[in-house]
């Protein structure tokens, strides 16, 4: 199977797996015209501390119906820059440019430049269930974990 890529401006690069056997697929920042000036050029698209900001990738996917393309940190990103995904998944059903919504938990402002990875997207077979209502509470009766939930097996 593959999955499609158009690149939307000529300057948008193709998802790539730095090794064959990797999950994720590496996604580039690649600037649009609302943020093609000359600053952002020279400095890259500014971050800063607790903001999100969703940087475009110039990129279109098909994804296969029955998948989803979900967007994940990149762990040196998200630990070196303090760069990190929000939600971001990719449905089948979406025909437009892939955006990356990222957050800066930082506490210094992080420059983005054009060509640079910013995140990794991975392709995730899904099930299409239905969804049932029930009028009884009698959900997982035979569980043995109970309401126990957040810390309840001891993590610390």
């Amino acid at each position: 199977m593959n999955l499609k890529v158009y690149c939307i401006r000529p300057e948008a690069k193709v998802p790539v797996r730095a090794y064959q056997s990797d999950a994720g697929m590496d996604l580039f920042y690649c600037s649009n015209g609302e943020q093609n000036n000359a600053l952002i050029k020279e400095e890259g698209f500014p971050i800063s501390p607790k903001e999100s900001k969703l940087v475009p990738t110039g990129i279109k996917v098909e994804v296969p119906y029955g998948h989803m393309l979900e967007i994940k940190n990149k762990s040196g990103i998200a630990f070196k820059r303090q760069l990190i995904v929000g939600a971001c998944v990719v449905d089948s059903g979406y025909n437009g440019e892939v955006y990356v919504n990222l957050h800066n938990i930082g506490l210094t402002t992080q420059y983005v430049r054009p060509g640079e990875k910013i995140a990794q997207a991975v392709l995730i077979p899904i099930v299409h269930c239905g969804i049932e209502e029930v009028l009884e509470d009698n959900l997982n009766r035979h569980g043995h974990r109970g309401i126990g939930a957040f810390g309840s097996t001891g993590d610390r």
